[in-house]
C-alpha cells in the first residue's frame, strides 16, 4: 500500500527549491570569450562579461559595417534599467549635449555642454532628485570637455578646463556659480582636429597635470617607420615624422600644473576619452576608443591603468602583439613592447567618461570599483554599447570583468534615445549619468 506523502516534507522541498532558484537567479550571468560578444538585445543590468586577448577573432572575420544610429526623442514613460535594489530617475533635462560631469568638493556639479561651448553648474540639496540651481559658469570656450579642480582636497583654488586645442583655468572659490574674469591659458597649443575630446586630471600629489589627446585618424593612415626606436618615438614625439597630424597624439601628455615641462606620459592609446585618477592607488586610468574597420568584434575598446612610458600599440598593434594589417611589417621592433590593457570591452562600444566609486550610497562591494559610459557603436552590424558599465576591481586591481549597470537607451535596431557620456559620483553617493542624445542627466541611487 503506497505511503502517504509527508505534507511538511513536501512543503520544505518546495521552499528549498524556491530558495535555490532565487539564489541562482540572483547570481549575475558571466559571459566569457566569444559569448561576451553581443548586441543591445542581450544587455541587462547584472550581466558580467570577460573578454581576453585570446578570444579575439582574426581581422576581417566579419565585414566592417556602417550602422549609424538615429537619435529619437525618449519614448513616453521609458526610463533606463538598473540592477535590483537600485532606483534611477531623471535628474535634469533640456541641456545642450551634456558630456563630462565633475563633482566639486562642495557638491556642485560642473557639466560640459561641449557643442554649446560652455560649462554649466547644477546645484542640488543632498539627496535631492532635482537640481535647485542651474547656472552657466563659463561660455565662449572651444569645445570644452575635461574639467578638474586644483589643488585636490576640500579647498581648490582653480577650475581647469580642457578644450579641444588648449587648457585654460579660472580662479575658484567654493560655491562660485560664475567664472571670475577671463580664462588664463595654461597650455596654448594642444594638437587639434580629428578626435576632439581632451580630458584632464591631476595626480594625487598635485605635481603633475595629465591631458589626454586622441589620434587624428583611425589607424595611423600614411604612417611609416619613424627614425629610431620606441624610446626615440616617445621621447622626441617622432610619430609625426611620417604624418605630421599625429605628433603628440594618441597619447596622454604630462605637464606641470602651470602648463610647463610638457612630456609624453604614455603612448599608443588611440583615443583616451575618459581620464581619471584611481583614488586609492593614485594610478591614472583611461577609458579608450580603439580603431574601427576590422570587423564586428575588433578592436576591443578598453578601460585600463596607464603606466608611465608604456606603449599600448596604436597604430601598429592592438591588444598586445596583434599586428594591424594596415601596418603589416612596418614596426616589428615594437611587437614585444606593447602593454596589454586591463579590461577589454565589446568592440565599438565607444567608451567615454570614467569615474571611481568611493561613496557610501551603494552597497559596500561597489566601493573602489569604476563606472564607464559607453556612447554606442556605429561600426558594428548589431548595435552595442549605449549603456553604463561597472568595472570590477579586487583589492584595487581590475579583474578584467565588467558588468552592465545602466541599460535601456536603445529603442530598436535603428533608433536610440540616449547616448551615455559622463559619469560622476554625487556628494550623497548617487551616480549621475549624462547622455547627449536627448540632453538629459540621470540619477542612480540605492
Amino acid at each position: 500500500m503506497p505511503t502517504k506523502p509527508n505534507a511538511s516534507l513536501f512543503a520544505f522541498a518546495l521552499s528549498f527549491l524556491s530558495f535555490v532558484t532565487a539564489r541562482a537567479n540572483a547570481q549575475p550571468a558571466l559571459l566569457r570569450g566569444q559569448d561576451a560578444f553581443g548586441d543591445w538585445q542581450r544587455d541587462k543590468p547584472g550581466t558580467v562579461r570577460l573578454i581576453r586577448p585570446e578570444d579575439l577573432p582574426k581581422p576581417g572575420a566579419t565585414p566592417s559595417a556602417g550602422n549609424v544610429s538615429r537619435v529619437v526623442p525618449r519614448p513616453a514613460a521609458v526610463t533606463p534599467q538598473v540592477p535590483p535594489g537600485f532606483k534611477i530617475e531623471l535628474f535634469a533635462d533640456g541641456l545642450s549635449g551634456p558630456r563630462i560631469i565633475r563633482t566639486a568638493p562642495n557638491g556642485d556639479l560642473f557639466v560640459a555642454e561641449t557643442r554649446a561651448g560652455r560649462i554649466r553648474i547644477l546645484r542640488a540639496a543632498v539627496g535631492a532628485s532635482k537640481p535647485q540651481v542651474s547656472e552657466i559658469y563659463a561660455s565662449d570656450l572651444n569645445r570644452p570637455f575635461g574639467i578638474a579642480f586644483f589643488p585636490g582636497g576640500d579647498n581648490p583654488q582653480w577650475v581647469y578646463i580642457a578644450t579641444t586645442d588648449s587648457v585654460v583655468r579660472f580662479p575658484y572659490r567654493s560655491g562660485d556659480l560664475k567664472a571670475s574674469g577671463s580664462p588664463e591659458t595654461i597650455v596654448a597649443n594642444l594638437p587639434h582636429g580629428g578626435h576632439s575630446t581632451r580630458d584632464i586630471a591631476f595626480t594625487l600629489d598635485n605635481r603633475r597635470m595629465l591631458v589626454s589627446v586622441g589620434s587624428y585618424g583611425n589607424d595611423g593612415e600614411g604612417l611609416g617607420r619613424p627614425p629610431g626606436g620606441l624610446e626615440s618615438w616617445s621621447r622626441e614625439r617622432a610619430l609625426g615624422a611620417a604624418w605630421g597630424y599625429e605628433t603628440d597624439r594618441a597619447a596622454v601628455l604630462g605637464f606641470d600644473p602651470d602648463g610647463k615641462n610638457r612630456k609624453v606620459f604614455a603612448t599608443g592609446i588611440r583615443n583616451c576619452v575618459g581620464l581619471a585618477i584611481q583614488p586609492r592607488s593614485g594610478a591614472p586610468w583611461c577609458s579608450t576608443n580603439e580603431r574601427d574597420g576590422l570587423g564586428d568584434n575588433l578592436v576591443p575598446d578598453y578601460v585600463t591603468r596607464v603606466r608611465e612610458n608604456a606603449f599600448y600599440g596604436w597604430p601598429w598593434f592592438y591588444i598586445g602583439g596583434n599586428e594591424d594589417p594596415s601596418h603589416a611589417g612596418e614596426r616589428p621592433d615594437l611587437k614585444d613592447k606593447v602593454t596589454v590593457p586591463d579590461v577589454l570591452l565589446q568592440a565599438h562600444s565607444a567608451s567615454l567618461g570614467l569615474t571611481f566609486y568611493e561613496g557610501t550610497g551603494f552597497p559596500a562591494e561597489y566601493r573602489g570599483d569604476a563606472f564607464a559610459a559607453e556612447h554606442g557603436s556605429w561600426n558594428r552590424s548589431r548595435r552595442t554599447g549605449y549603456k553604463v558599465v561597472r568595472i570590477r576591481l579586487k583589492d584595487d586591481v581590475p579583474t578584467g570583468e565588467y558588468e552592465d549597470f545602466v541599460t535601456g537607451f536603445v529603442v530598436n535596431d535603428s533608433d536610440v534615445w540616449g547616448r551615455p557620456v559622463g559619469v560622476a559620483v554625487a556628494r550623497d553617493g548617487a551616480l549621475l549619468v549624462s547622455e547627449d542624445g536627448n540632453g538629459t542627466i540621470w540619477r542612480v541611487s540605492h
